[in-house]
């Protein structure tokens, strides 16, 4: 399988509102519930009306077009990556998975996943 680099810092945090995201940014991810409106976003694009926010995150995609039918893709990421302490925030999207770790970990998730055989772009 194989993982791409996103060559961007990410930030994830808290909006009180839908409109206060840029919807012409080129990269961003938003979960809405009942309790709050979350966004994902590069950190050059954090709102400044961010009600809380966690810098700090970079991340990989899992390259291709999952089918709905595989199992325990994001598991066997998971478990390598928590063998190495390594925390992880994931974003499920129609095609695929994306997976963001701590900045200060990301060599040390790249490394993880490399000796267990993921080709990393």
């Amino acid at each position: 399988m194989k993982l791409k680099k996103l060559n961007y810092d990410f930030t994830i945090c808290k909006v009180k509102f839908i409109t206060d995201i840029d919807p012409t940014r080129e990269i961003f991810f938003i979960g809405k519930t009942d309790e709050e409106i979350s966004l994902v976003c590069k950190t050059e694009d954090t709102p400044l009306s961010a009600l809380a926010r966690e810098d700090g995150w970079r991340g990989f995609r899992i390259q291709g077009t999952l089918d709905f039918s595989l199992t325990g893709v994001l598991s066997k990421l998971s478990c390598i990556l928590a063998e190495r302490k390594i925390g992880i925030f994931v974003i499920s999207t129609y095609n695929t998975d994306y997976i963001l770790v701590k900045a200060e970990n990301y060599d040390k998730a790249i490394e993880a996943l490399n000796t267990a055989g993921y080709e990393i772009e």
